[in-house]
């Protein structure tokens, strides 16, 4: 083909290979919606994977309203919490064993001053370490847990890896195994068993639904709806609910099952 046919093709040539770059340039990578560690907070998954239908009802005389918050919330404001009835809260402590909460001080302090009864809570991520080690972590930053009558024990939050693969990359008998390790360490730790933060999609999926932590670790259990629907196999009632991440003063809003009275009994132990 003669040179001079060639010449109208090259500026075509061109404009396709910038017209490609462009739209490389706008595609999001793979990990563009990854979070970066240490971001995650309990109920994190909840929304995309559970979905929320609706809120419960007002029941206050029956159950006592609380709170879990993390670094996201930054300073939070605790008289403002307390005078709308919050009564009991938990602060994220650590997670992996990698992170610990920048506000832990402010969190877990501030609440405990308003004259809430608190904990804190440890979100698992059962790729990186195990279990026994991941609690070690959680008690030796923030974890731990005094005979005080405001202090409640610690919370495992065991859920979607915003990191990844949704069950970490564990078989269910891997997880059971890691989830033992962790109570196991912290009962030792602290004398306490520690609760159990999860939803029953994640769990029954991840754990094929294990029952045998329900005699001793209370559950939190995780859904965003007017009532807590089916619980994990063998708890027959939940201790706490994560029933929204919408409330109002911080998102993530919860209730106990039972009075004023009963938190006080779970935080004496």
């Amino acid at each position: 083909m003669p040179l001079h046919r060639l010449r109208p093709v090259r500026p075509l040539l061109a404009a396709l290979v910038a017209l490609v770059g462009t739209l490389l340039a706008a595609a999001p990578s793979p990990a563009a919606d990854t979070p970066a560690r240490g971001s995650a907070y309990m109920g994190i998954g909840v929304l995309a994977h559970d979905g929320q239908n609706g809120t419960p009802r007002d029941t206050r005389a029956a159950q006592t309203e609380g709170v879990d918050v993390s670094g996201h919330q930054g300073n939070v404001a605790w008289s403002t919490l307390w005078s709308s009835g919050v009564k009991w809260a938990y602060v994220k402590a650590t997670e992996g064993t990698y992170y610990t909460n920048p506000y832990f001080a402010q969190q877990y302090n501030g609440s405990y001053n308003v004259g809430m009864i608190r904990g804190a809570y440890h979100f698992a991520t059962p790729d990186t370490t195990g279990g026994a080690t991941q609690a070690d972590y959680f008690v030796d930053h923030g974890g731990g847990w005094s005979r005080d009558g405001r202090t409640l024990p610690g919370a495992l939050d065991i859920e979607w890896n915003p990191y990844g693969d949704s069950c970490y990359g564990k078989t269910q008998s891997g997880m059971v195994t890691w989830i033992r390790d962790f109570l196991n360490r912290y009962k030792a730790r602290t004398g306490r068993d520690a609760v159990i933060y999860t939803a029953t999609s994640w769990w029954t999926q991840c754990t094929g639904n294990y029952g045998g932590f329900a005699t001793a670790n209370p559950l939190w259990i995780a859904r965003y709806a007017s009532t807590v629907g089916t619980l994990p196999a063998g708890w027959d009632y939940y201790t706490m609910w994560q029933y929204t991440s919408s409330g109002p003063t911080v998102g993530d809003h919860d209730k106990f099952n039972g009075a004023l009275d009963r938190v006080v009994a779970l935080a004496n132990g």
